[in-house]
């Protein structure tokens, strides 16, 4: 299983999949983060967390451990 967490800055994908049941997964599925949806990732920040993502035309922060939540597989 790869994740959204994985994928190198300036690398796109395709969404697979969201896990988890929970708020976090709720809001990002509400905000375009769905199933064949395509995702890139932008940059990240000087530590690594969060990561700047690209989808639907807009773009928006995650954290790491909301990244590794979205099942990702190549575009």
């Amino acid at each position: 299983m790869t994740t959204l967490r994985e994928l190198p800055a300036g690398s796109s994908a395709k969404v697979k999949t969201v896990h988890g049941k929970g708020v976090i997964s709720k809001r990002l599925m509400e905000m375009g983060v769905i199933p064949g949806t395509e995702i890139r990732v932008v940059k990240s920040a000087p530590f690594g967390d969060p990561i700047q993502i690209r989808v639907l035309g807009y773009s928006m922060a995650l954290r790491k451990n909301e990244a590794a939540t979205i099942e990702i597989t190549a575009c």
